[in-house]
């Protein structure tokens, strides 16, 4: 470490401002790398609660279990500080991550599911977590930067109960979420503070995918009769008067805390229960959001009705369309009329550093609502449309400004994408 008087003689020498600089080119290989791993995962899905103790861990793995079984590529990231329950879930306590000398790997559960969390980074499930927020927010931006996920369709957030400074930091932290899953029981003691995170969601941008309401009855072991112990019905009163959607309600089975406790995934080993069932109705929103951003691999044009001036971006490499898209130079940008049908005017713009996940950010922010390309892989497809981004692959002609006027008079022809990968 450096002492305070040396610091303060290294300050007056001018290094305050070196150091200024140092943290500005830290913040920035941290985005870079930020962009870089969430870029290869095409859905991040938090799951909050506005209070402990309503089962919000317990959600956020069956609902990665179930999207697993329904084929998908997973990754479950553990953030709640205080009670990291991912590993007891999972029987994963003794688990510890592995390194491959530049990155930390998540630890391997059955079906391809990775799993990272801070319980991982503790010695022992029985230590308390006693850090402060800078501290708190390092480790943060650790696990996300340095956890080399891979490419996932999706990856499940466990977040830290309540509206504070951890869920914010987390919230604020991940690019591009597709929004939130917010947990709560139908007592009104946790519907009260629901209706707080639902307002923190929208505070911090991010979409309220839908509420579950869980521990929604006991199903007796016996009779299968439903018994309303804490009512039932206010978790989805609620989301209607908060316009959000409903997700579904979670029955307490009794067979939910044996598989909690044993570190098996309920509806992995219960599947013919009706929570399990519950669980894969509540899904069903979130896997419909993986159907619409699949992109067939031969575009056809996209009419936009309802846009009269449209921004079109056509990558080009020596002043031609670029048969790959990964290997562009530049963009033409050209403002259209499409109702009259013609180019009102284009600008040229070199192409920023093709590290992953930057491009649909980039093109955003020029405004770019339909990109006209020759080949491109399925996953930059995904991230465009997320973006809200159109793509049309397979364009042959070489001069980009005749690229546009074909598609404008709905002449464009499109063959293969010969860059689907």
């Amino acid at each position: 470490m450096v002492d305070g008087k040396n610091s303060d003689k290294k300050t007056g020498n001018g290094s305050g401002k070196e150091g200024k600089a140092d943290e500005r080119l830290k913040q920035f290989t941290e985005s870079k790398e930020l962009a870089g791993r969430m870029g290869k995962i095409k859905h991040k899905i938090m799951v909050l609660s506005g209070k402990g103790g309503v089962g919000k861990s317990t959600v956020a793995v069956n609902i990665a279990v179930s999207l697993a079984l329904e084929g998908k590529k997973v990754g479950i990231l553990d953030t709640d500080f205080h009670g990291p329950s991912v590993p007891t879930l999972l029987n994963l306590e003794k688990a510890r991550p592995a390194s491959d000398g530049t990155s930390i790997l998540p630890v391997d559960f059955v079906d391809g599911i990775k799993v990272m969390s801070i319980g991982f980074m503790l010695p022992s499930q029985d230590d308390a977590v006693i850090w402060r927020g800078p501290m708190k927010m390092n480790v943060i931006k650790q696990l996300l930067t340095e956890v080399n996920w891979g490419e996932l369709d999706y990856l499940i957030i466990d977040f830290p109960p309540g509206t504070g400074d951890e869920p914010l930091s987390v919230a604020q932290l991940i690019p591009q979420s597709d929004g939130a899953v917010v947990v709560t029981t139908p007592q009104n003691l946790s519907l009260n503070d629901v209706r707080r995170c639902i307002n923190f969601c929208k505070q911090v941008n991010v979409p309220v995918l839908g509420v579950i309401e869980n521990m929604s009855g006991l199903v007796c072991p016996n009779c299968k009769t439903v018994i309303n112990i804490f009512k039932t019905g206010g978790g989805e009163k609620m989301a209607e008067e908060m316009g959000v959607p409903f997700l579904g309600k979670i029955p307490i089975e009794p067979q939910i805390v044996e598989a909690s406790d044993s570190g098996k995934p309920f509806v992995y080993h219960y599947s013919k229960t009706e929570a399990a069932r519950a669980f894969a109705r509540a899904i069903e929103p979130i896997i419909n959001m993986e159907e619409k951003v699949e992109v067939e691999s031969k575009g056809t044009p996209v009419i936009h009705n309802n846009v009269n001036n449209l921004k079109i971006a056509v990558p080009v490499v020596g002043g031609r369309l670029s048969a790959h898209f990964g290997h562009c130079e530049e963009f033409v940008l050209f403002n259209v009329d499409m109702e009259g049908k013609k180019i009102l005017s284009q600008e040229r713009a070199p192409a920023p550093p093709h590290e992953p996940g930057l491009l649909p950010v980039w093109l955003k922010e020029k405004g770019a609502h339909l990109i006209i390309a020759g080949g491109m892989g399925s996953r930059a497809q995904g991230l465009f449309t997320e973006k809200g981004i159109d793509v049309i692959i397979g364009a042959s002609s070489d001069n980009p400004e005749e690229v546009v006027k074909d598609y404008l008079n709905s002449n464009l022809k499109t063959g293969e994408n010969i860059c689907d990968h």
